[in-house]
């Protein structure tokens, strides 16, 4: 793993390099997937998660239009510190945050993939990528994946007619029935007339 170094002027320098960097060299570290490291030149204590919220306020302050954290959104993170039993408000964020990131690739994958393809075919590829994430996604452990009672009546419903069907058609045939009935008398009437 690359070890950066900050001294006490608040410069980095990256030990593997031998240069000093910027926060903007970390985050094209971080985009590229490259592990690292940063700690106290002095102290070796672990300032990593310091140096990555720096860069994240770096450009959250730089781009406007692409702010990620609403002032909402930053008041709400500053109240759970204050909660008595916090969430587990990290480990839901990472997830939610690598599925977004898996699906983003697989949509810049697929995207590439229909340029090469008819559009009808990349549709249909796209749809059961899709369909196979979610179920990955809803078979995950956490995820109650057991059809409702309602759910369950609903499919019921659905298979067999129900006790009103079943009358309706009763009441029906019987109709029919009297309608026979009645017009094989009036025959047999208008015969003996």
């Amino acid at each position: 793993m690359r070890v950066i170094r900050k001294y006490a002027n608040r410069r980095l320098y990256d030990t593997q390099q031998s240069r000093y960097v910027t926060l903007e060299d970390l985050r094209r570290l971080i985009i590229e997937e490259e592990p690292f490291r940063v700690e106290d030149a002095k102290s070796g204590e672990d300032l990593t998660r310091t140096i990555l919220l720096s860069i994240i306020i770096e450009q959250e302050q730089a781009d406007s239009e692409a702010e990620v954290f609403s002032n909402d959104l930053l008041a709400q993170l500053i109240r759970v510190y204050d909660m008595t039993s916090p969430l587990p408000l990290s480990r839901y964020l990472e997830q939610g945050t690598q599925l977004m990131l898996e699906q983003q690739k697989r949509l810049q994958s697929q995207w590439k993939q229909a340029m090469r393809n008819t559009p009808l075919e990349f549709m249909r590829e796209l749809t059961e990528e899709n369909m196979r994430f979610w179920q990955k996604t809803l078979n995950q452990p956490g995820h109650n994946n057991e059809p409702s009672d309602g759910d369950q009546a609903d499919e019921k419903s659905r298979e067999t007619p129900s006790d009103t069907d079943k009358t309706n058609k009763t009441s029906v045939s019987k109709a029919n029935a009297n309608k026979a009935d009645v017009s094989s008398t009036k025959k047999k009437q208008d015969k003996t007339s």
